[in-house]
């Protein structure tokens, strides 16, 4: 019998921020034994017809939280709340998918391997786990949940395109989210590019 995923919201809350008023919003998605949660920040009306802006993005604590310069994701984060508040409509929906899925701690591992000559995608595998463990079921859900049909996708991951399309949100236009290389950070983007296929160019 085929596991059924089940979302459910926890809890919404007012959020005012250095970037501007948002709400944010809890889920929780449910999948036999495992559970995940996520965090969602809204601002403006989502429900209108003009696709919406949006931004999926993955837990990365030592970049989000220590300014890490071993990877981008600090950046493109900053990039996307700082395009919904511009616009002043959007979403922004982080999942806790820390290290493409295999956890803050594995990814620690990863990073010693990684000062030992290995790139991203090499880490992880010699860890024993896929290049990337992601899914994106649960940010399509979300989606669904909050009636948002067609978006504008803040992205250079094709397979959240497609994860978002499948599950019949439309993607009318990819906004690439591209921020300025620096030296520590060029392998990690040409890893991306040629290896897990990111549109950087």
């Amino acid at each position: 019998m085929p596991v059924t995923f089940e979302l459910r919201k926890i809890a919404e809350a007012d959020f005012p921020s250095r970037f501007g008023h948002f709400r944010i919003l809890g889920f929780q998605g449910v999948e036999g034994p495992e559970s995940e949660d996520a965090v969602v920040l809204q601002m403006g009306d989502i429900q209108t017809p003009e696709p919406v802006l949006v931004r999926i993005h993955s837990q990365c604590m030592t970049g989000d939280v220590f300014h890490s310069l071993r990877c981008d994701c600090r950046a493109q984060l900053e990039l996307a709340i700082e395009s919904i508040s511009k616009e002043g409509r959007g979403l922004l929906i982080y999942e806790q998918q820390e290290g493409r899925g295999i956890g803050l701690l594995n990814k620690l591992r990863a990073y010693e391997l990684q000062d030992q000559g290995a790139d991203t995608v090499e880490a992880n595998e010699q860890l024993g786990f896929e290049a990337d463990l992601r899914g994106y079921e649960m940010p399509a859900a979300i989606l669904n949940f909050l009636g948002v049909r067609a978006v504008r996708l803040m992205s250079n991951n094709p397979e959240k395109i497609a994860a978002l399309e499948q599950a019949g949100v439309r993607v009318t236009e990819r906004i690439p989210s591209i921020v300025d290389p620096i030296s520590s950070t060029e392998n990690y983007l040409r890893t991306k590019r040629e290896k897990l296929g990111h549109l950087l160019d």
